[in-house]
């Protein structure tokens, strides 16, 4: 099967990003067994305390990690998009220490588990680019936590309008200045540890500054140079190509 008809193609296109695939890997790449499925908003891609049996390729749409304390409050970790592999370390953990929803209408390839791990140790650079793979998942992690201790509210805003915009655009899937933010004042304010309310305030702070412009979901941002400062961000956590620092060091 070409590589652009295969529904296992998103993967290999992202996991070029930390590797150089010969032929015979990706193939073997696009052979493994997975099986589709479409999720709606709010469904679980794995829950907290299952037993992991598969891996997970967002092909389409969005999902977010979460945990959940003792009073039902949530605390959302990351936000995927597609071509990411959402539950890559359940390959090895085997039970799942956090939840994994589909935030928007999504389709998820479920491949299991004992498949990724034969290609990863039979391929040794497939087994790097996955190992890459979930190491820059703890990169934003860091990042994240940095954020929600020791930035402002704007400023936490801010970098995530720049962290989304960026990665979007490296994955081909939007434009750094301008894109549909698939998250509620809600959901945002659950990853950045603010209120609905403080969120809107920090938006129309944002907005005022002349940084970015609203229309429901619609970001666009006005003066990228701008937001880049105002949230205090350095996109190296993202570990992209080189060429990428241009975006979050418009001035240099």
């Amino acid at each position: 099967m070409l590589m652009n008809q295969s529904p296992l193609a998103p993967m290999v296109r992202k996991l070029e990003q930390w590797a150089t695939l010969t032929d015979v890997e990706r193939e073997a790449l696009l052979a493994l067994p997975y099986v589709l499925q479409s999720l709606a908003p709010n469904e679980a891609i794995i829950k907290e305390g299952d037993r992991a049996t598969h891996s997970c390729l967002l092909r389409s749409g969005f999902a977010y990690r979460q945990k959940l304390v003792r009073t039902g409050a949530r605390q959302i970790l990351a936000v995927h998009m597609a071509g990411d592999m959402v539950d890559l370390q359940n390959s090895l953990l085997r039970i799942a220490d956090h939840g994994v929803l589909a935030l928007t209408a999504a389709e998820v390839a479920f491949i299991p588990r004992e498949a990724v791990l034969d290609v990863a140790f039979k391929h040794r650079t497939i087994g790097e680019a996955l190992w890459f793979d979930t190491l820059v998942d703890g990169s934003l992690f860091r990042e994240r936590i940095v954020g929600i201790g020791r930035r402002d509210g704007a400023t936490r805003i801010a970098h995530l309008l720049c962290e989304f915009g960026l990665r979007l655009e490296v994955a081909g899937l939007g434009s750094h200045h301008e894109y549909e933010l698939p998250m509620t004042q809600e959901e945002l304010g659950d990853c950045l540890g603010l209120t609905p309310v403080h969120v809107n305030r920090m938006l129309r702070i944002l907005s005022d500054e002349a940084l970015i412009e609203r229309k429901q979901r619609a970001v666009r941002i006005v003066d990228w140079a701008g937001l880049v400062r105002r949230g205090d961000f350095d996109g190296s956590y993202l570990h992209m190509r080189s060429e990428c620092a241009r975006l979050w060091n418009p001035v240099s």
